[in-house]
This record gives C-alpha cells, sequence and structure tokens, in this order.
C-alpha cells in the first residue's frame, strides 16, 4: 500500500504574533509533529485588526490557536491584546483550544489570564525552546492542560490555595444536586463545550483521575469549594 494515500487527521491552526520569525519558528515546530498521522493547515495574522478578519470569517474553524498576550491593537473592535482575541475566539469557535504565549511575568497578570480565559496552555516565552514548543503542542492536541515550567513555579511560590471562578462553583454547584452534565447549560449561563472544558479543568486542579462527577464533587468538598 502506498504511504502517501494513508488518510491524514487535518488540523486547522492560527498563529497570532507580531515578530514573523517567531511565527515562522512556530510553523517549524507544528509541521513536525506526527507528520504521518496529522495534516496542519496554517493561518497567520501579525495584529489584532488581521487576527479580528481571520477569526470572525466564517470559512475558518481552528482547532488549536496561538495567541501571543502583547499585540498592536484594533480599537475599532476594542480589541487591545491577545487576551482580547482569546475572547472572540472563544466567541465565534468555543471548541478550539487556547495556547497562550507572554513575556508577563507578573503573578497577578498570570492569574487574571487563567481565571479569565482559561487557555489549554500557557507558556513564558523565555521558557520556550523547540522541544518545548513541540512537548506543548503534543498535551493540547491530546486536549490536557500544558503551563510551562516558570508559569507553574510561580503558582506554587504565591498561592497554595485553589481558585475557581463563579462559572466553576456554578457547575460544582449543580453537579452537587445531581444534574447531569448534558443539563448544566440549562443552570449555568455557557455552552456545553464551555462546561466540559471546564470540568475537565477541575478534574486536573483537584487531581480526579476517574471520569465520574461524583469523585470530582467529592474532592471539591474536601478542597472547601463546596459545603
Amino acid at each position: 500500500m502506498n504511504i502517501e494515500s494513508v488518510s491524514k487527521t487535518k488540523k486547522n491552526i492560527l498563529i497570532v504574533d507580531d515578530h514573523p520569525f517567531i511565527i515562522q519558528g512556530y510553523k517549524n515546530a507544528i509541521t513536525r509533529y506526527e507528520p504521518n498521522q496529522f495534516e496542519f493547515i496554517i493561518a497567520e495574522a501579525k495584529d489584532c485588526e488581521s487576527a479580528f478578519h481571520v477569526i470572525t470569517n466564517p470559512e475558518h474553524n481552528f482547532d488549536i490557536a496561538f495567541l501571543d498576550i502583547s499585540m498592536p491593537s484594533f480599537e475599532e473592535k476594542n480589541l487591545f491584546s491577545g487576551e482580547d482575541l482569546a475572547k472572540l475566539i472563544i466567541e465565534y469557535m468555543p471548541d478550539c483550544k487556547i495556547i497562550m504565549l507572554t513575556m508577563f511575568t507578573e503573578f497577578l497578570k498570570l492569574k487574571t489570564l487563567i481565571s479569565s480565559i482559561n487557555p489549554r496552555g500557557l507558556v513564558i516565552k523565555n521558557d520556550l525552546t523547540f522541544d518545548e514548543l513541540l512537548f506543548a503542542f503534543d498535551k493540547v492536541i491530546k486536549n490536557q492542560i500544558y503551563y510551562s515550567k516558570s508559569i507553574l513555579e510561580m503558582l506554587e511560590a504565591h498561592d497554595n490555595t485553589i481558585e475557581v471562578d463563579l462559572f466553576d462553583k456554578q457547575i460544582l454547584f449543580h453537579m452537587s444536586k445531581g444534574t447531569k452534565l448534558k443539563d448544566l447549560p440549562q443552570f449555568v449561563p455557557i455552552s456545553i463545550n464551555a462546561i466540559e472544558v471546564r470540568r475537565a479543568n477541575l478534574k486536573e486542579l483537584l487531581n480526579v483521575l476517574s471520569d465520574s462527577d461524583a469523585d470530582l464533587v467529592k474532592a471539591a468538598k474536601s478542597k472547601g469549594l463546596l459545603f
């Protein structure tokens, strides 16, 4: 059988960065990931304005998006950063897995970013190497969460408590009352896809290894997130 004829899984990737050589570096890494299994269709944008047009184009539906946080703004649409672009992606394509890259090392900025965007990947650029980028990409494409070393160290050093936002607390509360996952959008004003992502993040955060909602609720109670 001709190996070239084997069907590959297509993945649509968006890369947004205002440095062309960084975009090229990401593309070089991505295209070397499991080349016999995946075919990557990569779109790119250099600022908030060009990213806006790519994201809102109805012909586009991205599986993974790499976003630099510091970005030339598009004031007409109130887009001032990669964080704003991430919110736009969540609005237009909630299934897209977002990887955010930043030079910021301020703890509160990063905590706010995690709380507001809940990215699948969060990387300090100073941590980034070719191998590290591939490792992060592998984690995210497998629907796991990846935080780079510096971010993990900051989170551990600054805060040993577990924080969740209002939506997470609503999800846990209604789960504790026996509400099924498919019924949660009736009580929590976000999509079922967003709820599933948050549920996965809560399991990771609370170190719940099973797929049981009862185990997740039990872990949340043990950490004081539910009473």
